[in-house]
Order: structure tokens, then C-alpha cells, then sequence
């Protein structure tokens, strides 16, 4: 896979000027982390050679200093709300979180839930945590959030939120997606902080969208399509434009925050640190663009890809089709189309040519391969199969597992464990090829392809049964889906 980002030089500049901002503040500083912390894979596929956990890696270098605290909003509790990349709800990703955070030496302190409202689902995940020995705070909503400043900034408003105990200087702020209330979190506790007699800073630690980029980039437009279920609109910075006269680029609820955040620094030191929300960020990543064509192809695929992903969401009663709308509006603005993505085309072609579901995915020299269904395998399974033959130089024809192999595998499925559908999945047919692999060259051979495949993309012509799609999410393969079902059932398992 081509690249077109340099995650080294990344690395180097962002680490300095977090530092540079540390030093900004003296006694405490509560750095909001911005996206994902851990897994960032849609940093990493619109910025190819952005690594998933390059956050991580800078900030283990002050791991001593550091706590974490992290934020999930009641709401999303509540309607268990799932990360599209992980398939799994927010609140079952805290716990992931915090062991991950745990293994690697950091800190976590504390969950802090926002917008809490005693939501059911919420009060539940607040009893699991606390019989965890997890300390849990609950800050709530405020009314006219964030236009009204004098009840914001006041007792009635930060002033009723439970305060945050943290015991280091530097707390990171962190939540497992948007719209979580992470920066309602660091200045509920910078008001609170004051009134402790607590001298304390604010900054943030973000990716997307990138400053210096243009307003019409693609990868600022690819941010702007993964946050359409929270109606983000990606603007130019009118504070920084009027102060630098500079245009930056920044999104809708950083700057309608601004205000509040300008005022909570007056109250606390007299005057404001910032001139603008630009000037909160740290975000080096426009700097570090080596090949600005590649970056775009690639932000351009995610606006794709989402599009899909939100109409699948709909026809399967998670999502609205506002967000479908506004990601339409995306593709026309960029002028994207299916024909943007070459595989679309040919699975739909073979689904044509073969009556049945079908699959096509682009191997990294460009060719495309497809899987149909057959009395065999299901259409993932025999794309995964035939990727692998292409991708290892072996010959088409060759049957890499033989069908006294598969056959078993079936009776076993339908006779004893009572399934329906006597195809073999993605995962059963990765394991049968691994056993084959033992004994048969090919099989090894294929096998060892497995790896190629990260960052291919991939169709489907029907929505994937969840246990392909977690294959495909685990292999990293880019997949999208038209928003259909095999079957007319109502219920799809």
C-alpha cells in the first residue's frame, strides 16, 4: 500500500509541542484526547502510514505524570450505542479501554458519566463499574449548553457536576467516540478546580480536523462523514481569522464552545490563554503529509465507506436517515460515486452474472477478485480463498481445501449444532485452511497471505452475517455493503 503519511515525523513534532503546552500551565493540565486513543483506524486509513496507536506510544513517555479519565455519554448508554470500527457498544468499550490502558502501565482514575439523567441502561453500567472498584461521577446536563455562559459557568451549571478526584498533574481526558462530553468534562473540573484553589490548564490532543488542511479536503471531508450521526460540520475558524488573520479550519461544537471556554478563563486568571479554538489543539499531523494524493484516494474511499456503512445502519433500524442524507450530500460535494470504487461494480457484476450473493475485493497491485456463493462456501469465504490463491501465486483451479474436508465441517453444522445454511463461513473456512496448511504446501502458502490483505478494500452485495464481518474487521479489510439482506426473514442472526 502506497503511503502518504510520515508517522516518525508525526511522532517527534507532536510529542514536543504537547510538552510546549504542558510547560504552558503550571500545577495541573487536563488534555482532552481527541478521537480514539487506542485503535485509530480511521486515522490510519485516511492518512496511510498513520499508526493505529501513535497517541498511545507519545504518551507512555509521561505515563509516570499521567491519569486517565474517561468519558461516555448517558445517552449512549442508553440506546447502546456501537463503534462501527469495533462493533461493539460504548459502554462494553470502556471496560476494553481500561484494560487496555491497565496492560501498558497507564493510570486510569476514574469514569465520569455525562448527560446523566438516571437513564436505566445508565444507573446498570454505574452499579457494574463501582462492584468493579471503579470510581464512577455522573455530570448533567445543562440547560442552553453552550450559549448560556452565566448559567454554565456557575454554581447551577459546572457547579452541580460531581467533582473528579485526580491525584497527577496531568490528566488525560478520553471517551470511546464523539459527542461524549470530553471537553464538558475538563471545564467542569477547571471551574471546580478554582474554587478548590487549584491552579489548572486546558489543552487539546486532536487529529481531525486537520488546521492547516483546506476546509474541502478530502480527509477534513472524511472526518466531517464520520461524525454525520452528531451533525458535525467542519468551519472555518472565525476567531482565529479575526486574531491571526489566518484562515484554519475547525468544527461547529469546538467553536460554539469557544465562548464558554474563553469566559471560564477570564474567571479564573483574569484573561484568556486562547485567542481562538485553534489555538487549543495540538495537532501536527498537517505537517506531516508526504504524499497529499495518496492521503486524498484514501479519505476519499472512507467517504465511500461510510456512506455504505450509515445505509446498512438504517436498514437494520440503528441509524436515521438524516445521516444517510447528509453523507449524500458529502459524495456530491466531492463528486464521489460508486465508480470511485472499483470493486462495487464487479461485485455486483458477479452477483449479475451468478443469481446469488457475491463479493469482489482489490488485492494492493490493483487486481480485483470475487467470491460467489456456492454449495459449499458462502460468498465471503470463497472471496477470502481466492485473494489468498492470487495473492500467493497459486493456481486457480487448485482446491487449497478439499471438499472431504469441508463436508464434515457442514454435517457437523447442520446434524449437531443446528444450523441452516450448510456454507461455511469465513472463520470455519480459515480454520479448515489452517489445518490443511499442516500437511499441504499450497495451504501454507495461502495461508501465509493472510497478512497481505490488511488494508484491501472489499463489497458485498448483501449485508455480511456478523460472524464475516468481524473476519473481515479483524484481517483490516476495508469492507462496505449494499443495504439488502440474503433473505427476506425479519430476524437476521
Amino acid at each position: 500500500m502506497k503511503i502518504g503519511f510520515d508517522h516518525d515525523k508525526y511522532t517527534a513534532m507532536q510529542s514536543e509541542h504537547i510538552r510546549q503546552r504542558i510547560a504552558q500551565f503550571g500545577g495541573k493540565l487536563y488534555l482532552e484526547l481527541g478521537g480514539k486513543l487506542f485503535d485509530d483506524y480511521h486515522a490510519s486509513r485516511v492518512l496511510p502510514g498513520f499508526r493505529p496507536d501513535s497517541k498511545v506510544s507519545m504518551l507512555l513517555n509521561l505515563k509516570d505524570q499521567a491519569e486517565l479519565v474517561i468519558a461516555i455519554n448517558a445517552d449512549d448508554i442508553e440506546k447502546s450505542k456501537v463503534r462501527g470500527d469495533l462493533g461493539i457498544t460504548y459502554d462494553a468499550d470502556v471496560l476494553r479501554l481500561i484494560d487496555a490502558f491497565r496492560s501498558i502501565g497507564l493510570y486510569v482514575g476514574s469514569v465520569v458519566m455525562t448527560k446523566w439523567q438516571e437513564q436505566h441502561n445508565a444507573v446498570r453500567f454505574k452499579k457494574r463499574l463501582e462492584s468493579l472498584g471503579i470510581r464512577v461521577y455522573r455530570h448533567y446536563p445543562i440547560e442552553g449548553y453552550p450559549y448560556s455562559v452565566k448559567l454554565i459557568v456557575s454554581d447551577e451549571g459546572f457547579g452541580r457536576n460531581e467533582y473528579i478526584e485526580t491525584t497527577r498533574p496531568l490528566v488525560l481526558v478520553t471517551a470511546p467516540g464523539p459527542g461524549s462530553g470530553k471537553m464538558a468534562t475538563c471545564l467542569s473540573q477547571l471551574y471546580q478546580d478554582r474554587a478548590r484553589g487549584i491552579q489548572a490548564g486546558y489543552a487539546k490532543f486532536e487529529t481531525f480536523p486537520i488546521w492547516n488542511l483546506p476546509l474541502k479536503h478530502p480527509v477534513n471531508v472524511a472526518y466531517e462523514a464520520a461524525t454525520a450521526d452528531l451533525d458535525d460540520v467542519n468551519m472555518i475558524d472565525p476567531f482565529h481569522l479575526e486574531a491571526y488573520g489566518v484562515t484554519t479550519v475547525n468544527y461547529n461544537r469546538d467553536i460554539e464552545i469557544f465562548p464558554v471556554l474563553n469566559a471560564l478563563f477570564e474567571y479564573i486568571y483574569g484573561q484568556s490563554p486562547y485567542k481562538s479554538p485553534t489555538d487549543m489543539g495540538v495537532n501536527m499531523a498537517g505537517n506531516c503529509i508526504i504524499d497529499d494524493a495518496v492521503c486524498r484516494q484514501a479519505a476519499s474511499q472512507e467517504i465511500i465507506r461510510r456512506y455504505y456503512a450509515a445505509r446498512c445502519l438504517v436498514r437494520q433500524g440503528h441509524a436515521e436517515i438524516s445521516e444517510v442524507e447528509k453523507l449524500e450530500l458529502l459524495l456530491q460535494k466531492m463528486n464521489l460515486s460508486d465508480d470511485d470504487r472499483p470493486v462495487v461494480g464487479a461485485a455486483r457484476a458477479r452477483a449479475a452474472e451468478t443469481g446469488a450473493p457475491a463479493l469482489a475485493l482489490e488485492l494492493p497491485d490493483g487486481r480485483i477478485v470475487t467470491g460467489k456463493t456456492t454449495n459449499l462456501l458462502g460468498p465471503s469465504a470463497a472471496l477470502l480463498l481466492n485473494a489468498l490463491k492470487a495473492l500467493g501465486g497459486i493456481d486457480k483451479a487448485h482446491k487449497l481445501i478439499s471438499p472431504s474436508v469441508i463436508e464434515p465441517i457442514q454435517t457437523l453444522k447442520c446434524q449437531y449444532l443446528g444450523n441452516h445454511n450448510p456454507r461455511l463461513h469465513s472463520d470455519e473456512i480459515l480454520l479448515a485452511l489452517s489445518i490443511c496448511a499442516a500437511t499441504d504446501e499450497s495451504a501454507a502458502q495461502a495461508t501465509a497471505q493472510l497478512q497481505k490483505l490488511a488494508g484491501c478494500e472489499a463489497h458485498s452485495t448483501v449485508i455480511l452475517a456478523p460472524v464475516d464481518e468481524n473476519i473481515f474487521r479483524r484481517l483490516r479489510v476495508n469492507i462496505t455493503c449494499d443495504p439488502q439482506y440474503q433473505t427476506h426473514k425479519l430476524y437476521h442472526p
